[in-house]
């Protein structure tokens, strides 16, 4: 997605606000509460803005506002209503639609304040698996239909990016349990490396040695490592990389590197689906999500 997308369909808003559209339209119809413009065949079209206000009043409607109520407030105190009400209940869905309104509105203060509110009530780990995993995956799907600009998903990608370093920073580095090394990393152009960067805290959380290779790595790269008399465990999440067409030769690639070595290789992400594991031959394991991996571990 190369542009900055500023229209909105009435499917988008839905897909966000996580409010049908046959209801989008009755409030709109009944008080007003949305403007959107048409296109020349009558189909609604939505601006940023309209977004925006839909997000806060969703907000106070999921928390027994009502929808009457709502209408009657002028912008600025649906604004300051929304905003006071998400310092308040940061908690799960509440705190979800907190993390995306801030996202929509570039609100870092609204980020923070939701965040260290459930911290009050969450540890780092509960917050990341009950709240985070879900608004990412909310993240991709709007990614998948075009709804978020670039903008937005760099904005609250790097909010969150800055909490697990914080946290992995803050973590006591001790003896590792075995001689077990991960080496963690993402393929060539694959940027997504939100789940990647939480596994390497929980690696290291349980006693594990890690070393953090980052985005888009080529295979050549971990020439060094396969070299070493250490056992090695590589680690990658593919969320939008290799293409489908190049996975099935990606993971041939990595049989053939591993095949002279006794080195492990795990592998994450929906494009492990595309793969038939019994064509192996060498210790490579796949999982769909991170949940999936952590089970096992």
């Amino acid at each position: 997605m190369s542009y900055i997308k500023e229209d909105f369909t009435i499917k988008d808003l839905e897909n966000i606000s996580k409010i049908k559209a046959h209801t989008i339209r009755i409030w709109e119809k009944r008080f007003n509460l949305l403007a959107p413009k048409r296109t020349n065949t009558n189909i609604r079209f939505y601006s940023h803005e309209n977004l925006q206000k839909l997000l806060n009043v969703v907000l106070l409607y999921n928390n027994n506002f009502k929808i009457s109520k709502i209408a009657k407030m002028c912008d600025e105190q649906l604004i300051e209503q929304s905003r006071k009400l998400a310092f308040q209940n940061a908690t799960n869905d509440q705190a979800i639609n907190s993390f995306k309104l801030s996202m929509f509105q570039f609100d870092k203060v609204l980020f923070n304040d939701s965040y260290q509110k459930l911290l009050h009530e969450m540890t780092f780990q509960e917050i990341f698996k009950e709240i985070f995993i879900p608004f990412l995956s909310d993240i991709g799907l709007l990614w998948q239909t075009e709804t978020l600009m670039p903008a937005h998903e760099h904005f609250i990608s790097n909010l969150i990016t800055q909490k697990i370093q914080i946290n992995i920073e803050q973590l006591k580095y001790s003896i590792p349990k075995t001689n077990k090394t991960f080496v963690l990393f993402l393929p060539e152009n694959e940027v997504h490396e939100l789940g990647l960067l939480y596994l390497n805290y929980e690696l290291i959380l349980r006693g594990n040695q890690t070393v953090y290779l980052g985005k888009s790595l080529p295979l050549t790269n971990l020439d060094y490592f396969l070299k070493k008399g250490k056992e090695i465990c590589f680690v990658t999440s593919m969320t939008i990389m290799p293409h489908d067409r190049k996975v099935d030769k990606y993971f041939k690639e990595i049989d053939t590197i591993l095949k002279t070595t006794n080195h492990e290789f795990i592998a994450i992400g929906s494009k492990t689906n595309l793969v038939n594991p019994s064509s192996f031959k060498t210790k490579i394991k796949l999982y769909t999500t991170i949940k999936d991996l952590l089970e096992e571990l």
